[in-house]
């Protein structure tokens, strides 16, 4: 069975990733990209779909032994695991080098205390482990699997030997010894990658992370929390094209055994604004800028059809289909790639692109003509449909809804508009200028009268809805009222008295359990992270410091023992739910610190 959500590490080059257990198998990679065929599908299935492990030799009828101690080499995603036994101790350190070209995994075995006897296991299954690749050993001593158009190269010093389709390597590590593994991705019709140096792989690595953590310009509090979230949004970041997939994995499940399964290795464009936000405030200028730029480009030529999501390099068809084979994590299906959202009709978004093109302006990066240009296009295409029906920002499958967060976001599209052209940004004729102005107070008289209860004194999910939703905390994010008005402040006293697990934490919205919900989808779901972050700052923002701190700290406390998060947190069993790391999740907190720090009259005060 593969381990806990939690309990593994992320290791990524900025163009795919991998996910390392405690036990030192790689139970998850994608090769050559995030969103490409696993080559390692245990984390989904079984150990016959594919994984690698470096450990300690044991017997084959026992559970792996896991590692004493793991840790990240400070400032850096390079992984160190390191095993305890009866007659030594040694460490793997594993990581995967930014890349020029080719792909590379680098894991390597160092002997600490005495000799420890080692073994790796070897178990390459492409196309979501459903093919296994003819393997064979070149007269150079290189170990080349080949799968249709996809090959993988071992180089290793230590000797290699096939046993039922699985590579396994056993030797003896003593105190002061190296011995290293690469794993190097080609296209099959391509010649063999160069034979890599281990050692200046890591140095490099150490030296590119080490650079880039010299950017940081934020010092305040929770320092260290605030760091390692913008390091996983890095590794998260599709180097070649500056999107940022929303997990690098797909079908890990909100509920555990469950049917909530979704491919989450694709780019948001609700994710844009605390993004870039967060990026901007930390010192981050060329992320964001690039960022902005990944933006500009998947939106452009065709803005009427604004999609929610797109692919890391901007692709459109991001079809979804079940892949049978595998049973799933501990038996949650359906395994998912592809994500049929992509074609929703979701409001939000065209508020989402206006403001992270207003921030960008306000920052300095110029998003330039083609960028005005869309923004002025996407507003005259959302006043025909603004007061349509969507499937809002939870990208429900079931009956479309006048949901309140669209509709404001939909104003936020015209207010940043409307100072997009007043500011000289973009020329539209007087008239046109005037019936935005006219648009944008016919929304918000719209929301405040349909989409708000007098009685509870609270914003509701939809209009004439009585449930309440999570997304009503970013009210005040978008400007549409002040985080003080008393609306907001019901608002967000009515979702935290609704909304709350028994621990404190938020779900989005109400489910049903075994019958279909409001989102159309049976079973539940854990508390969602970034929704309990957008609590710390609508209680930061509205006064209430301390309550917001607490909160905060609190949610820092469910991180693993890396620094990372999932997107949910599961109230029963105390473990984190949902794919793994979470962009969102890790932005919200990056924006929940900052939030916490601007409003902390002492922090202030300095």
């Amino acid at each position: 069975m593969p381990a806990r959500i939690e309990d593994y590490a992320l290791i990524g080059d900025m163009q795919t990733a991998a996910l390392v257990s405690r036990d030192g198998s790689i139970d998850s990679m994608c090769l050559p990209r995030f969103d490409s065929n696993a080559v390692f599908a245990h984390l989904l299935g079984t150990e016959e779909h594919g994984f690698w492990r470096i450990g300690p030799a044991h017997p084959s009828h026992r559970p792996a032994p896991l590692a004493a101690r793991r840790r990240y080499l400070p400032g850096t995603l390079i992984l160190e695991s390191e095993w305890d036994t009866p007659t030594g101790r040694v460490r793997v350190t594993d990581f995967m080098p930014p890349r020029d070209s080719t792909p590379q995994t680098v894991r390597i075995v160092e002997g600490i205390t005495g000799t420890v006897a080692m073994r790796s296991t070897l178990r390459m299954r492409f196309g979501y482990g459903r093919i296994v690749p003819w393997v064979h050993t070149t007269n150079e001593g290189r170990l080349h699997s080949v799968a249709g158009p996809d090959s993988l190269w071992l180089d290793t010093t230590a000797t290699t030997y096939g046993q039922d389709e699985t590579t396994y390597a056993d030797f003896t590590i003593r105190a002061g010894e190296r011995v290293a593994f690469v794993l190097s991705w080609q296209p099959s019709h391509q010649a063999p990658p160069p034979v890599p140096d281990a050692r200046e792989a890591l140095e490099a690595t150490e030296k590119f992370w080490s650079q880039w953590n010299s950017n940081c310009t934020y010092d305040g509090p929770y320092h260290d929390a605030l760091l390692r979230s913008l390091i996983t949004l890095k590794a998260l970041t599709y180097a070649p094209t500056g999107g940022i997939v929303a997990a690098p994995t797909t079908s890990l499940p909100e509920e555990i055994g469950g049917g909530r399964n979704w491919d989450y290795r694709y780019t948001w464009l609700r994710d844009a604004a605390i993004t870039l936000s967060s990026l901007l405030r930390t010192g981050y200028r060329e992320e964001a800028r690039a960022w902005c730029a990944w933006l500009v480009r998947a939106v452009a030529g065709d803005p009427e059809n604004l999609q929610i999501m797109y692919g890391i390099a901007g692709e459109r068809s991001l079809g979804e289909v079940e892949l049978d084979w595998l049973p799933g994590y501990e038996d949650s299906r359906p395994v998912r790639v592809g994500n049929g959202a992509a074609g929703q009709l979701q409001l939000d978004v065209y508020g989402e692109v206006a403001m992270t093109l207003h921030a960008a302006r306000q920052a300095g990066l110029g998003p330039g003509e083609t960028a005005a240009h869309i923004q002025v296009k996407l507003v005259e295409y959302l006043e025909s449909v603004w007061e349509q029906p969507d499937e809002g920002i939870w990208e429900i499958r079931g009956p479309r809804r006048h949901f309140v967060h669209s509709k404001v976001m939909a104003w936020a599209a015209v207010d940043r508009t409307i100072t997009l052209v007043e500011s000289g940004g973009a020329i539209v004729d007087a008239g046109v200028l005037e019936r935005w102005r006219e648009l944008r107070s016919t929304i918000h008289a719209e929301v405040c009268d349909r989409g708000y209860d007098p009685v509870r004194n609270t914003f509701t999910q939809s209009y004439g809805s009585r449930e309440l939703d999570a997304s009503l905390l970013l009210i005040p994010h978008t400007g549409f009222l002040p985080a003080t008005d008393p609306r907001v402040m019901g608002t967000i006293d009515a979702v935290r008295r609704e909304l709350s697990t028994p621990d404190g934490f938020l779900l989005r919205y109400p489910t049903a359990g075994s019958e279909p919900g409001l989102d159309g989808l049976e079973g539940d779901e854990g508390a969602f992270l970034a929704c309990s972050f957008w609590l710390v700052d609508a209680l930061a923002m509205s006064g209430r410091v301390d309550e917001a701190r607490t909160l905060l700290e609190r949610l820092l406390d469910l991180r693993s023992d890396l620094g990372l998060l999932a997107e949910e947190w599961d109230p029963v069993r105390q473990r984190q739910v949902g794919n793994f790391p979470q962009a969102f999740s890790h932005v919200a907190m990056c924006d929940s610190i900052l939030q916490l720090a601007a409003h902390d009259p002492v922090r202030s005060s300095l």
